[in-house]
């Protein structure tokens, strides 16, 4: 019988339809096609793109030249430009400010055609670390509010590019979803007087039945409330509302979990497009005791359609519980 669930954090609800019985074992992906051309994120093509603002690379090569592990460059195209001033106006009732803010690519990796699963574990943690110097350099402008680091991996996530990378924007409101999570863990810790982040993370350690991995910093689960099936959330299990606050002993523990979060669920469905967002306190806010910064897979298999759209309700054909245990028990290698 169909199920509703509700999200602890902000109330949204769930339907978790398994009338459509979709098992894990259901979802067929076909394989990735890859192409490499002119692709402007390719060793060589180093002139195709804007300058560099950080670079992991030898000592002896030079910035915009190859020979980099990653790059961090100026998106050519941005949703919103770092020049200018932030002006606020309005049109009769309508509400608008100018486009301030700044739209960043981080190029993962010089291969055209691997992922980011397949990067070793250092390598990853320097890509997490070029999340934290970004994030930290850019949050010192007083006119940003909000810091969204995301990735979309395959076309029927968003990429326009398929050279694995991902992005940063940062905007000059905290957008809807993240006050949504705001203001739903803060009525709860208000109720409560705890985290409700900190509360998933001790329920879902000792249930088990929604965890997929667990290092000692980190977990990752499947959530209560999924959205998709074999989404996966990634939590820090000490308290921190700020991701751009992690040592690099975090950064270490939290690239191995990402990489073998990524990898089962790429073992699991035939390396699926999906959606990666890292969610984290505002800007100007430090040290909230009930916030938790965590990161969100949501593998694309399922589409979002008008019943979604027009509810705000999602529909899940596959319960949590079920493809946690898939991605418990796949073997990867």
């Amino acid at each position: 019988m169909p199920e509703l669930r509700k999200d602890p954090i902000i109330g949204r609800w769930v339907i978790i339809s398994t009338e459509r019985g979709k098992r894990p074992v259901d979802y067929e992906i076909p394989a990735p096609v890859v192409s490499q051309g002119s692709c402007p994120f390719c060793y060589g093509q180093e002139h195709l793109t804007t300058p560099e603002i950080l670079a992991v690379r030898p000592p002896d090569t030079a910035p915009n030249s190859p020979g980099w592990q990653l790059r961090v460059i100026a998106n050519k195209y941005p949703a919103l430009r770092v020049e200018g001033e932030l002006e606020k106006s309005g049109e009769g009732l309508y509400d608008k400010m100018s486009g301030i803010g700044a739209h960043e690519i981080i190029v993962e990796m010089p291969e055209h055609n691997r992922f980011l699963s397949d990067l070793d574990t250092p390598h990853i943690q320097n890509i997490l670390s070029s999340y934290v110097s970004r994030m930290q350099d850019l949050k010192r402008d007083a006119r940003l509010k909000y810091l969204m680091v995301f990735k979309n991996q395959g076309y029927r996530a968003g990429a326009s590019l398929e050279h694995s990378h991902s992005q940063l924007i940062a905007t000059p409101i905290i957008p809807k979803s993240i006050n949504e999570e705001l203001a739903g863990a803060r009525e709860y810790y208000d109720y409560k007087e705890r985290c409700v982040f900190c509360d998933i993370v001790k329920q879902e350690t000792v249930d088990r039945r929604r965890l997929v991995l667990e290092n000692e910093n980190f977990i990752s689960i499947a959530p209560f409330a999924a959205r998709f099936p074999f989404e996966c959330w990634l939590l820090p299990k000490k308290h921190e509302s700020n991701f751009e606050n992690s040592t690099p002993a975090d950064l270490a523990l939290l690239a191995a979990m990402l990489k073998e979060t990524l990898l089962r669920i790429k073992a699991s469905v035939n390396n699926p497009p999906y959606n990666l967002v890292l969610h984290t306190a505002p800007c100007q806010i430090s040290g909230l005791q009930h916030f938790h910064w965590h990161m969100e897979i949501m593998p694309r298999l399922t589409r979002v359609a008008g019943f979604e759209r027009g509810t705000g309700f999602y529909i899940n054909p596959t319960p949590p519980e079920e493809y946690a245990r898939f991605l418990r028990e796949v073997q990867i290698g």
